[in-house]
């Protein structure tokens, strides 16, 4: 390398290094700049209680001291100076938290966020007392790895914001108190003895039901009925107690037994050998399995593991951490090997996540909680069973260990993406948790992917495809829309254009598990039919007109058609409504959502008309017009179809059929079609179609298409002017009869008979 070139070289290096530390200066005065902007928009108060001050921000990124008469009471800084706090809207959420020096949050303040929900929907007032269920933790001991992040309370219909805002304050939280800038002081450990419990996996044997009962191997919670009830009536709650599950209250509520079946004896006993030696395979290291058996009249498993995956009555308890068991850690075992044991309604094998930090021979607690519903409303009553593992089962080591020094304070870098720590990523926690709607829904999917396929076979079977469109719709709006609230709106569509062109990150798309899933397969359809898929078959809103619009057409509602022209005249509308959106999100995404409103889905379907009057108003006005003009809404307003048409022009295959005389003369199609996608010269406009299938039917119909009707009138007069033979087909042999007299059979002359006789 020459000279010039090793010049030039640092050269470059030198103006690298210093743009670099010019933007990062730039960048920490922006922070700073920003935690005390947002500061101006809160009182020393809402933090802390009796503070009466802010301190100058310090350090990097930003934290300010909280003060009462020039004490330092705790900090206050930006939960998005620390951790990713993308929200729905793409947008992040900026939420000022004060934290003591101890690392208990002691107050939170939502200063700014363009949530769409909480724009307007969901009341801010009900969001910020979800997340004020925060306030109280002390998170040094979540830092510490001594206990799991608390979980903030969830509001219906804005879930993702919830969990992304206190998902947000806990992890920035926690990295703050790691940092060691909230400690007054560092001190050093002196070496210690530490004592080491573990299974004695030496010790093997089986020993029978009693014995395993008498030295605590297995231990039991009884309750009769009156005994819950009493306790119903002593938590002040008289309705539930008045409801018991069995008469009389002498009955047997429940008996409930646990052990650690991960224990040689005890899980062989129990188990037997086959059973416990396959549960060993399946542990991994230092995982532990629990036995939980039960009988009486109430059931420690319940229903809801079976619509949600999760046992919502029991719950193992350890340290102050919990952790609910799931469907995938459940093996339901038909009897108890143990000689002796009692023959018991339900037997239970739960599998500890390997996520979950559990010790098997320090005290635990199995949580039963007990649940009694009156009418509309439902009461709870925790009753705890402890468990400590007997000491023959348990060997200890001891050993010599110095405990880390520790650090000094450091400055934190910030990030926009979570930090992993040991914890999973906020989405995929939300995935794990949804993973039985996230099935139905893809089954979903691939259902009526199946119908697309094979609409030919379908379209044949008219009464059996009417079967499937309606089961399919009444799906989509009770199921997917009203139960799970994956309705898509034009918010994702601005969100998603503002993203790409921003800072695009897919974990806040990935926050939604059944809004990505529709969005993506609605992609996917986009190139095969265009926007039908999604508005015919998966929104909800859309099966919500057209269920309507049927009962209407039942009880003799009126059907309204507008003349072409003007119905051609009042597609372009909803284009415009979108353009509108979409030029107004790159000026203000907060200015567009609200103006988004002209979607009715947050008020009918989301929220399920539970709003101000005004949406309700005007969510049931629209659903009024469908009753006269089917799918009004879609056809006209809907700037959700618009967003997904545009694309939809890209599609690569044309899977609607027609004939040459479809528009001219035959205008059957263009007539019934019910959202009048099909023009008068007979083409099919596959921007405006639901993709019904409607037009297939008649296609194929013999009876209805004038096509059709030719093709089989033409095939009867042919059928009934030939004959077997002249259609190429083999006649039918006529089957030999023997002729006989007087039993023997006649034979057949050799020779012809004499023509002169």
């Amino acid at each position: 390398m020459t000279s010039n070139s090793r010049s030039w070289l640092r050269a470059c290096l030198r103006a690298l290094v210093v743009v670099s530390v010019t933007l990062l200066s730039a960048a920490a005065c922006s922070a700073a700049d920003q935690l005390a902007t947002y500061l101006q928009k809160v009182q020393p108060g809402e933090l802390f209680q009796e503070a009466e001050s802010f301190g100058a921000p310090q350090g990097e990124p930003p934290i300010a001291p909280v003060m009462k008469a020039g004490e330092v009471l705790g900090y206050a800084y930006l939960n998005s100076d620390f951790t990713a706090s993308t929200g729905y809207s793409g947008k992040p959420i900026h939420i000022v938290v004060g934290i003591s020096r101890e690392g208990v949050i002691r107050g939170i303040k939502l200063v700014d966020h363009k949530e769409p929900i909480v724009l307007i929907g969901i009341p801010q007032a009900r969001v910020v007392a979800a997340l004020n269920s925060i306030i109280g933790k002390d998170l040094s001991r979540v830092a510490a790895g001594l206990d799991r992040p608390p979980q903030v309370d969830i509001v219906s219909g804005a879930t993702v914001t919830v969990l992304v805002m206190g998902d947000s304050v806990i992890r920035s939280a926690v990295k703050l108190i790691r940092s060691h800038r909230l400690d007054s002081q560092n001190t050093v450990q002196a070496p210690q003895i530490a004592e080491v419990k573990h299974v004695d996996e030496a010790k093997v044997g089986i020993e029978d039901w009693q014995t395993l009962l008498g030295d605590g191997s297995i231990r039991s919670l009884r309750l009769s009925v009156g005994e819950v009830s009493q306790a119903f009536r002593a938590a002040k709650q008289d309705a539930a107690a008045n409801n018991p599950e069995a008469t009389p209250e002498t009955e047997r509520f429940i008996d409930l037994y646990v052990a650690p079946a991960s224990v040689p004896i005890i899980g062989r006993s129990l188990l037997g050998d086959a059973l416990y030696e396959r549960l060993r395979k399946q542990l991994k290291a230092d995982q532990s399995a629990l036995l939980v058996a039960g009988d009486g009249a109430y059931s420690f498993k319940g229903s809801g593991y079976v619509r949600g995956g999760i046992f919502d009555r029991i719950e193992l308890l350890q340290d102050g951490q919990g952790v609910r068991f799931h469907d995938h850690d459940h093996t339901r075992i038909p009897s108890l090997a143990a000689v002796g044991a009692p023959k018991l309604r339900e037997i239970a094998l739960f599998v500890v996540p390997k996520d979950f930090t559990f010790d098997v021979t320090g005290p635990f607690e199995l949580q039963l909680l007990v649940q009694r519903t009156f009418g509309a409303q439902k009461a709870v009553l925790p009753y705890n069973l402890g468990y400590t593992l007997p000491d023959t089962y348990v060997k200890i080591d001891r050993v010599s260990q110095v405990l880390p020094v520790a650090a000094p304070p450091a400055p934190v870098e910030a990030s926009d993406t979570p930090e992993s720590n040991g914890e999973p990523q906020l989405w995929v926690k939300i995935w794990d948790g949804s993973r039985i709607k996230i099935t139905i829904t893809v089954a979903a999917i691939l259902t009526l992917t199946a119908i697309f396929f094979f609409q030919d076979w379908l379209v044949r079977r008219p009464k059996l495809f009417g079967y499937v469109r309606t089961g399919f719709l009444v799906f989509t709006l009770v199921w997917l829309g009203w139960y799970a609230n994956a309705q898509l709106s034009v918010v994702n569509v601005l969100t998603f254009a503002n993203a790409v062109i921003s800072d695009f990150n897919w974990q806040f798309f990935l926050a939604a598990p059944l809004i990505f899933l529709l969005w993506a397969s609605g992609a996917a359809a986009l190139l095969f039919w265009g926007r039908g898929p999604f508005c015919g078959w998966l929104c909800p809103f859309g099966a919500l007109q057209e269920l309507t619009n049927g009962l209407a057409k039942k009880l003799g509602v009126p059907q309204v058609k507008l003349p072409w022209g003007l119905h051609e005249r009042l597609w372009p509308v909803k284009y415009i409504i979108f353009l509108g959106l979409f030029g107004l999100s790159f000026y203000s995404m907060a200015l567009a959502e609200t103006f988004s409103e002209v979607e009715p889905f947050k008020t009918a379907i989301v929220l399920k008309f539970a709003r101000q009057w005004p949406f309700v108003l005007f969510a049931l006005t629209l659903l009024g017009a469908g009753l006269f003009i089917e799918r009004f809404y879609c056809r006209y307003l809907c700037p959700l179809g618009a967003a997904l048409a545009i694309p939809g022009r890209i599609r690569m295959f044309e899977w609607l059929k027609r004939w040459p005389e479809c528009g001219s003369p035959c205008q059957r199609c263009a007539k019934e079609c019910p959202v009048q996608a099909i023009h008068p010269e007979g083409q099919i406009n596959v921007n405006e179609c639901i993709y019904c299938m409607h037009c297939q039917e008649l296609y194929q119909d013999d009876q209805r298409c004038p096509h059709m009707i030719q093709v089989r009138l033409k095939r009867e007069k042919f059928m009934a002017l030939s004959t077997p033979e002249s259609r190429g087909e083999t006649p039918a042999r006529k089957p030999k009869v023997e002729v006989t007299y007087r039993g023997a059979p006649i034979q057949k002359a050799e020779t012809a008979p004499d023509q002169s006789a």
